[in-house]
């Protein structure tokens, strides 16, 4: 799954409702015109209660309680996560099987080849196992199917070629669920097959000598672990199997300490909930990448120009990610792995600049589809009222790039996209959808039209027939049409509370930003002010004059302000002069010099 689509599926929590601003904002945007509704948190009676039990300002118990956290002992774990937390590797369903049948085949010295999806996710797997497995001795080697070529997940040829090299188990790692047939030819030529996923089953499962699954043959507490998260538990249990106790002894700990940054990479950008079990693995890996000694990893952060001391969730799903997802995007994923795994520091740099490169080309590229994409809706009148979901199909399409574009078409238009790139008569897409819509299902139901599909229900990827994509496009939209209201296709800005310019102090921003990393289940923190006036000014900056800068003032507090891609509101402010912000709080750290600031998501003026 791509990175860098962090959709808010936040609800109110239970017995709550929100408050909706009547006065919604009608805004232009790309061409069309947009209503955005501020929809803002109630103030729960129990925050000062709670406030006072979890020792933290109001504000934050209010944050808190928005996403759900109303018991002491969830707000105390999801302050201070501790490693000792994590679910035991033994409940996660089939861990302790499949590390028993690996354990088995390192003592036997057996040849054992990790196959690995290729995004962040996979590729951070499969160099979690491949560490782990190293330690122990053991034959071990990696597969990674080429994006374009050969698609998505465990096929069929590229099993044929590794068993031609006579391997005794072959573990996949964020794939191989739907892989009914090609299991059955892996068994079938007598080598051990044991798949690691977290994607959804469809029908049949896989006959495989294990599974590991959090939610296929048993009851995992965390159903949303990752595939890296997955593979990290499965090193884990294999620690523990090959000690021959619950305990993996120092070496063992100190190894699996340091194959948490990557188990952090993965479960940040596939956009799994950071919540519970997830947001342990995702903190702590990310405490971990300063003192990380992978050379790949120092490799992608000095690329990154990031330091490596106060790595964020926003760094790894803009700077990193991005970077480990070019490989596979505009070239091939092995050499992601090869970063991770077994290069030494000059490899690990000369890696690191060439995905620096294959950036710059995907972005290019993204660019490039995206603009026509665009084109195509508006000319073609795409997201009118009576077409509740929009597809695309270009030829020639980069297929590395389309699950970004579908993101930005999401973004722009607010209602699901599927972007197609055809080429020879085929055509491989990716889709994104909005709240209220499963792809999963929808796919489904349009099954008929698809080779194949898979993925999540907010994100997902299919395959297609040219000749189908018109007779796929009129039932996706039919079942958008059915699923979806008019309200849905609204934006709506979900804000966690309503707050003076006062609370917005140096120490209780950074105590907000310290509730990251943000995402799926733990959105970033939103809020919105009362009337502010202008306290200068506002003036546009930016290469292209496209940000609105401004200071705000309220009972003699002073905030400054910047709103990206928000100059087209500078007439208004200037008018008005008086306005209410939606906003982010932010920290700007200029020249060692901190100051609490606004991140302006929208403006709201007097009528």
């Amino acid at each position: 799954m791509d990175t860098c689509t962090y959709l808010d599926s936040r609800s109110p929590a239970p017995g709550k409702t929100e408050k909706s601003d009547a006065s919604a904002r009608t805004r232009q945007d790309g061409g069309n015109t947009v209503t955005k509704q501020w929809t803002i948190a109630p103030a729960s009676p129990e925050c000062e209660t709670l406030a006072r039990r979890w020792r933290v300002p109001p504000i934050i118990a209010q944050l808190l309680i928005n996403r759900g956290l109303e018991g002491e002992s969830d707000g105390t774990a999801f302050l201070r996560p501790q490693m000792k937390d994590l679910h035991p590797p033994a409940t996660l369903p089939g861990a302790s099987l499949a590390a028993r049948i690996i354990a088995e085949r390192v003592r036997a010295r057996a040849k054992i080849v990790i196959y690995g999806d290729y995004d962040v996710d996979g590729t951070t797997g499969v160099a979690i196992l491949w560490h782990l497995l190293r330690r122990a001795g053991a034959d071990v080697s990696f597969y990674v199917p080429h994006r374009i070529e050969e698609g998505y997940g465990l096929n069929l040829e590229a099993a044929k070629r590794i068993m031609a090299d006579g391997p005794g188990l072959i573990i996949t790692v964020d794939c191989g669920i739907t892989a009914v047939e090609v299991a059955d030819e892996i068994r079938r030529a007598g080598v051990g097959l044991i798949i690691t996923d977290h994607h959804a089953p469809q029908g049949a499962l896989p006959a495989a000598d294990a599974i590991v699954h959090p939610t296929v043959g048993g009851c995992y507490p965390n159903p949303h672990l990752s595939g890296s998260g997955v593979a990290f538990k499965l090193a884990w249990a294999i620690a523990q199997e090959l000690r021959g106790s619950e305990r993996v002894g120092s070496e063992y700990r100190a190894l699996l300490l340091d194959l948490l940054p990557l188990a952090a990479l993965g479960t940040i950008a596939d956009v799994v909930s950071l919540t519970g079990e997830n947001r342990t693995l995702a903190l702590h890996g990310l405490d971990g990448l300063a003192n990380t000694s992978n050379p790949g990893l120092l490799a992608l952060m000095e690329s990154a120009g990031l330091n490596r001391d106060r790595i964020s969730g926003h760094d790894v799903g803009f700077k990193l990610a991005p970077r480990i997802n070019a490989a596979g995007r505009m070239g091939h994923a092995r050499l992601a792995v090869e970063l991770l795994t077994r290069a030494d520091g000059d490899r690990a740099r000369e890696i690191a600049l060439y995905l620096e490169d294959h950036n710059r080309a995907r972005q290019a590229q993204e660019r490039r589809i995206a603009k026509q994409a665009y084109e195509m809706i508006e000319r073609d009148g795409l997201a009118g009222d009576a077409r509740r979901a929009i597809v695309l199909a270009g030829e020639g399409w980069h297929v590395g790039v389309i699950g970004i574009v579908a993101s930005r078409v999401v973004n722009r238009y607010h209602r699901p996209a599927v972007v197609i790139a055809m080429s020879n008569g085929q055509g491989q897409g990716s889709a994104r959808s909005i709240r209220h819509l499963d792809l999963n299902e929808a796919f489904t139901e349009c099954r008929e039209h698809l080779v194949s599909y898979g993925g999540h229900a907010m994100a997902a990827g299919l395959r297609i027939e040219a000749d189908r994509v018109e007779a796929f496009t009129e039932a996706f939209i039919e079942h958008a049409n059915d699923r979806l209201t008019a309200a849905d296709l609204l934006p709506r800005l979900r804000l966690d509370a309503e707050i003076p310019l006062q609370e917005m102090t140096l120490p209780t921003v950074d105590m907000i930003l310290a509730l990251g990393p943000f995402g799926p289940g733990n959105p970033r923190p939103r809020f919105a002010t009362d009337w502010v006036e202008l306290a200068d000014e506002p003036r546009c900056v930016g290469r292209q004059q496209d940000h609105l800068q401004a200071s705000f003032r309220q009972n003699g507090m002073y905030l400054k302000a910047i709103g990206f891609g928000l100059a087209k509101s500078i007439d208004d402010l200037k008018q008005h002069r008086r306005c209410r912000v939606a906003f982010e709080p932010i920290i700007n750290d200029f020249k060692g010099r901190r100051s609490a600031e606004m991140q302006i998501l929208d403006l709201k003026f007097p009528t």
